[in-house]
């Protein structure tokens, strides 16, 4: 799905112009506010880039399945990322990327993400943080869904790591990370 181990991910608004003068065709975006989201989307593929937004980050926004229906139908992401069952069916059913984060606190966190996974059937995993390999080999192999790995992953190595470990791509907000040519498939 991914053409490289990076996804560059928006945090801030200035990183936009960086991101449209690179080749990557997906781009992550993070934090964003309700009244400039449509703009930004538009922009986006306007410069052929695939948008993978963060759904429970929109700002004026409230994550539920009212608001996917929302970003769905108006905003047209081509994927919504979630933690929230009901954000990732409905973005399922209009047939956008669906990407379940995961937040890896303790074992307890990651039962019941197993369980989770089983009834929404994402797309992809984003598994956060990133830097357990050994956590993004174990649920690759018990879910056989691809993984991207994100969250504290500051370093070349760390990618690599992440990569090495089952992770299709790493998401960083990181510009530094965004070296297109050293992270090609």
């Amino acid at each position: 799905m991914f053409n490289s181990k990076i996804l560059p991910a928006i945090r801030d608004l200035k990183d936009l112009d960086k991101v449209v003068k690179t080749d990557y065709e997906y781009v992550v975006l993070l934090n964003t506010h309700i009244g400039q989201l449509k703009s930004i989307v538009k922009m986006l593929h306007d410069n052929d880039k695939k948008v993978l937004l963060h759904a429970d980050l929109v700002q004026g926004l409230k994550s539920d399945e009212y608001a996917a229906q929302f970003l769905c139908r108006d905003i047209r992401p081509d994927g919504l990322i979630s933690t929230r069952k009901g954000v990732l069916s409905t973005a399922k059913k209009a047939k956008l990327i669906t990407i379940q984060r995961l937040f890896l606190l303790d074992s307890i966190a990651l039962e019941s993400s197993y369980n989770m996974l089983e009834h929404i059937e994402p797309d992809c995993i984003e598994v956060l943080p990133g830097v357990i390999p050994h956590i993004i080999q174990e649920i690759y192999q018990k879910t056989n869904i691809p993984i991207i790995a994100g969250g504290l992953i500051r370093t070349d190595e760390e990618v690599d790591s992440a990569i090495n470990a089952g992770a299709t791509t790493v998401t960083t907000s990181n510009r530094a990370l965004w070296n297109q040519e050293k992270y090609e498939n």
